[in-house]
C-alpha cells in the first residue's frame, strides 16, 4: 500500500491526498514533521520538502511527479482527461497557479504563519508580481463554475488546497485579498468542491485539527 508522508498543514501534502481520496487509491497517511534533517529520511526526499511517498518500488517527492505517478499507475482512475489537449489544458491550470501564483505568494506565509515580519521591499514585489500572474491566470482560467469549464479535473484540487491560502497571505499580510480584488471567486469555488465532493470536507478538517495541534504545541513550548 502507499504511504503518503508529510503533514496536513501543506497544501501540496493535501493536494495529493485529495487525489488519492477522490480516486479511491488506498493508501496510509504517515506524519512527518519539517525541518526533516535525518539522512534516512533526506534519502526519500532530498530537498527535505513533503510530501513524498513510499511505494513497492521505492520513494517519490515533489507532488506533481507523485500525482503523475498515480496516473500512470492507475490509468483507470482517470485522474487526468483521456484526451491528450484536454490533459495538457489541465496541468497547464495546476502549473500556472502553483508556479506563478501559490510560489509567489508564499514568501507572505512566514509573517502569516509565524508573524516573521516581511520587508517592504518583498512585499512590494511579491503584489506586483502577484497581481500580474492573477491576470494570467485568469486569462485561462474559467470558473464556469469549475477552474477549467463544466468538469471538475485535477486543476480544481490545485485550486482548493492553494487559492486559499494565497486570498489569506495576500489579506493578512498585504492587508487586502488579491484575488478577491481580481474576481476570482474563490470561496464560491470552495463550496461547490465542498458540496460535490466530500474529500474535500476531510482534507480541510484534518488540515485544521492539524493547525490546531500545531498551535497548542507551539504554546506549550
Amino acid at each position: 500500500m502507499i504511504q503518503l508522508h508529510g503533514i496536513a498543514i501543506s497544501n501540496y501534502y493535501n493536494k495529493v491526498k485529495f487525489v488519492l481520496l477522490e480516486h479511491g487509491i488506498a493508501f496510509e497517511e504517515v506524519r512527518v514533521m519539517l525541518p526533516i534533517t535525518d539522512e534516512a529520511t533526506l534519502a526519500c526526499t532530498p530537498n527535505g520538502k513533503v510530501p513524498f511517498i513510499r511505494t513497492e518500488e521505492g520513494e517519490l517527492s515533489e507532488s506533481q511527479v507523485i500525482v503523475e505517478y498515480l496516473a500512470a499507475r492507475y490509468p483507470e482512475k482517470a485522474i487526468f482527461p483521456a484526451d491528450p489537449f484536454k490533459a495538457a489544458k489541465v496541468r497547464q491550470l495546476a502549473a500556472v497557479l502553483e508556479l506563478h501564483m501559490e510560489l509567489v505568494a508564499r514568501e507572505l506565509y512566514p509573517q502569516m504563519l509565524i508573524g516573521r515580519t516581511t520587508s517592504d521591499e518583498t512585499k512590494a514585489r511579491v503584489e506586483r508580481t502577484l497581481a500580474r500572474n492573477i491576470e494570467g491566470f485568469k486569462r485561462i482560467a474559467t470558473f464556469a463554475p469549475y477552474v477549467g469549464g463544466e468538469t471538475f479535473t485535477f486543476a480544481d484540487i490545485c485550486a482548493y488546497v492553494s487559492l486559499p491560502l494565497i486570498a489569506l497571505a495576500t489579506k493578512s499580510v498585504l492587508g487586502h485579498d488579491m484575488l478577491l480584488d481580481a474576481g476570482i471567486d474563490w470561496k464560491a469555488h470552495a463550496k461547490l468542491i465542498e458540496d460535490a465532493h466530500p474529500v474535500a470536507q476531510r482534507v480541510t478538517a484534518d488540515r485544521k485539527a492539524e493547525i490546531a495541534a500545531f498551535s497548542a504545541a507551539a504554546k506549550r513550548a
